[in-house]
């Protein structure tokens, strides 16, 4: 009806709705001002990416550069290293995001309600740790002298591996226990949209002659391939992005090769070496990149029949 109006009128009639639902908009206000203070606001100090600057002049009293700080990062020694680093740790990831749906369709066939619930916990209790405690827990589990891994190792008859200082072994385990901590919490999502299937289809193949795995395959999979296809799309929309203070946690000297990230570099050249522009611009360079890339593959996910806009 609104669509056919003029724009005066379009205008006026929306702005009636708007007072008909004022009790929404203020449910809404409270989240509209939060992103409109901390994540709107603070974007017009983006500009000191392009420009040289000091304290002592602010924002619009610094000296304009244009783009002479990507310049300088894209010509630096570290560039490939740190998109090498950011890049193989997600598609690694990446490569494990088939397991919580895995998990979530096992769990949905569970029918022993004790032995679910059991089940669910286990898998659920790690993402509620904090991250200090969690790495904290790694690392000792890790340990070359008194870690429980090792000294498995160990009784099989291999000498113990030093696995946080050597860069070869950083990747595995920032990616195998990140999907520890998440695995039970990334399986909620897809258990909610099973929940939504219709118990006439299963009833329906059951009566076809078909098996379990037949009816998970031709039936559950593709009642949640929506809710896949929009959660890759977020995942591949963080490609260039990781958990900062997990894997500074995790780094140390002698990892620093394989552990070096474009978020840990950021902190490194901003906070503790006061390189605000460079580290700003370099910032900036990480989050268009994640935009572009969240844009294809939303494009690409449009030829299913799903995306996110």
């Amino acid at each position: 009806m609104s669509g056919n109006l003029p724009k005066k009128k379009k205008r006026r009639y929306n702005w009636r709705k708007m007072k008909i639902n004022w009790q929404l908009y203020v449910l809404l206000a409270p989240a509209l001002i939060y992103f409109l203070v901390f994540k709107y606001y603070p974007m017009y100090g983006l500009q000191i990416a392009f420009k040289n600057f000091r304290a002592v002049d602010g924002i619009f009293g610094s000296e304009w550069i244009g783009f002479d700080h990507f310049v300088r990062f894209f010509e630096s020694y570290y560039f490939w290293d740190l998109i090498k680093n950011t890049l193989g740790i997600n598609l690694y990831a990446l490569a494990l995001f088939p397991i919580s749906i895995i998990v979530a369709l096992a769990l949905n066939e569970l029918r022993d309600g004790k032995f679910k619930k059991t089940a669910q916990t286990i898998t659920y209790a790690p993402h509620f740790i904090s991250i200090v405690v969690f790495v904290g827990m790694v690392i000792a589990f890790l340990n070359p002298v008194t870690g429980i891994i090792n000294n498995f190792i160990q009784f099989l008859g291999f000498q113990p591996i030093s696995f946080m200082t050597e860069p070869g072994w950083f990747k595995t385990i920032f990616v195998w226990s990140n999907e520890w901590q998440n695995l039970g919490w990334g399986a909620i999502i897809y258990l909610a949209a099973l929940a939504g299937v219709d118990p006439q289809l299963h009833e329906s193949a059951k009566v076809d002659g078909a098996s379990r795995l037949q009816r998970i395959w031709h039936i559950n999979l593709p009642s949640i391939m929506p809710t896949i296809i929009i959660l890759l799309i977020l995942n591949m929309g963080n490609m260039m992005s990781i958990g900062f203070e997990k894997i500074l946690l995790m780094q140390n000297e002698l990892n620093l090769e394989s552990s070096q990230v474009i978020q840990t570099y950021v902190y490194e050249a901003g906070l503790l070496h006061g390189q605000y522009s460079y580290s700003t611009a370099v910032g900036l360079f990480n989050s268009v990149i994640n935009f572009l890339i969240l844009i294809f593959f939303n494009r690409m996910a449009r030829r299913t029949g799903t995306s996110l806009w």
